[in-house]
């Protein structure tokens, strides 16, 4: 058994998190001490995200934070994981010689022979260990210590993409589309549920595209409501819709259901038929405007969630009008506004009419302003409403915050009140309102 301690520091996005989750059970089950602070450790592993410019900027400089301090002698080894690492396994030995080991996407469950070895090694400047294991056969199950309170947790269902969107280099970093089997993703529900989980958040690159892989066809509505028979979950949220798998059973089956919540993530990207076909969308602008109408029309409650891209190669002015308005027409409660990130390696880098980075930010402040109108409209119109709220802390004062069905974690607002317990549902009267932020008064636990 091992008596060193380890830090991890996880970056990217829920599904990277998940794998941070699982290389610390992987690690404290070989005996390592697990901390919260690099001061304290023997070894620090960074989990890197690789997808735009601004995250390998922030993963890049956690990296070299902590090589300052393997410098100093405070730190002995230093591990680099993650899509990062995958995509520019390459480089990191020049650019960055103080890391001892190097773990793309497809070697996660080699973390702890990592480690080992990067600990009771004498590593040459620059000449890292390079674990890069098959990332279409990487192993998708095992235990996890949980990053985030036991009352909610990821609920990973896949890995990879098949989509091959233009701009976006994930299928060559994560790989190929892999549905995990509806048995282990129930037994690892259920025991997130033993572990307190009240709300479990299904992820995965194209939740949608659940099971073609291993099934043949696409199972997310098989999955769902084998999960819904699990006693004691109270909430089920799935991110990543797209609206070409969106069928009328699924949509159907959720306005019903007493677990799935009325949020739909459903990534656009664009909403102009010649910026879609240039991306690689599957889906056209009518299919789109069609599946937000059923939405709307079956959950008239619905939170729709989106992601937008301004400044794609080609982009017009009329093309970015177009989607103004229709952001204007529908009123998507929750928004990401993104610029165009030109990514090495993707079919969108070497497209003609690369939009001027000033347009794009201008574009993207105009949406920007027009979506905190609408939000601040949103908000106004919940004034009086009750919220069944999820608790998520509360401070010395007795101020609690938490969050409501319109709001996952990390990414959307929270309802701030008096009292609650953390863990636990609140009933919550809407007072006023700030932006997707909403403030009230418990009316009962």
């Amino acid at each position: 058994m091992n008596s060193a301690t380890i830090y991890l520091h996880p970056l990217g996005c829920a599904k990277n998190t998940v794998n941070s989750e699982q290389m610390l059970a992987l690690l404290a089950g070989a005996g390592y001490q697990i901390t919260a602070n690099p001061l304290e450790a023997d070894a620090a592993i960074v989990n890197t995200c690789g997808f735009i410019d601004s995250a390998k900027s922030e993963a890049i400089d956690i990296i070299l934070q902590l090589a300052a301090l393997k410098e100093e002698g405070q730190l002995k080894a230093l591990i680099v994981a993650g899509c990062l690492a995958q995509r520019y396994h390459g480089d990191i030995p020049s650019e960055i010689p103080e890391v001892d080991a190097v773990l793309g996407v497809g070697s996660y469950t080699d973390i702890v022979a990592a480690v080992d070895t990067a600990l009771s090694r004498e590593a040459a400047p620059g000449q890292p260990e390079l674990w890069l294991a098959s990332k279409e056969s990487a192993d998708l199950d095992g235990g996890r210590v949980l990053l985030n309170p036991p009352y909610w947790a990821w609920l990973r269902i896949a890995e990879g993409c098949d989509n091959r969107c233009a701009y976006c280099a994930i299928p060559e970093i994560r790989g190929p589309f892999r549905s995990r089997s509806v048995e282990r993703i129930v037994d690892e529900a259920k025991t997130l549920v033993d572990m307190g989980a009240k709300e479990l958040i299904l992820i995965a690159q194209d939740t949608t595209r659940y099971g073609l892989d291993r099934y043949g066809r696409l199972a997310l509505l098989d999955l769902i409501k084998a999960l819904e028979s699990i006693e004691g979950l109270r909430w089920l949220r799935i991110h990543y819709l797209y609206p070409d798998e969106i069928d009328d059973a699924l949509l159907e089956h959720i306005a019903s259901s007493h677990k799935v919540l009325h949020y739909f993530d459903i990534p656009i990207q664009h909403i102009a038929d010649p910026v879609l076909a240039a991306m690689n969308r599957r889906g056209d602008s009518a299919l789109i405007r069609r599946r937000i109408a059923q939405i709307r029309r079956l959950c008239p409650d619905a939170i729709i969630r989106t992601s937008l891209i301004v400044g794609f190669p080609g982009e017009r002015q009329s093309d970015f009008e177009e989607l103004h308005g229709f952001l204007q027409q529908n009123k998507l409660e929750r928004v990401g506004i993104f610029c165009y990130s030109q990514e090495e390696g993707t079919a969108a880098a070497a497209m003609a009419g690369q939009v001027p980075e000033a347009v794009k930010r201008q574009r993207q402040e105009s949406l920007y302003a027009l979506q905190q109108d609408i939000m601040e409209a949103h908000g106004e119109s919940l004034r009086g409403k009750t919220l069944t709220v999820l608790c998520c802390g509360v401070d010395e004062n007795g101020r609690g915050w938490g969050r409501s069905y319109m709001d996952s974690p990390d990414v959307d607002g929270a309802v701030f009140f008096e009292g609650g317990t953390e863990g636990e549902f609140s009933a919550v009267r809407i007072l006023w309102a700030d932006g997707c932020d909403l403030y009230g008064e418990l009316v009962a636990k």
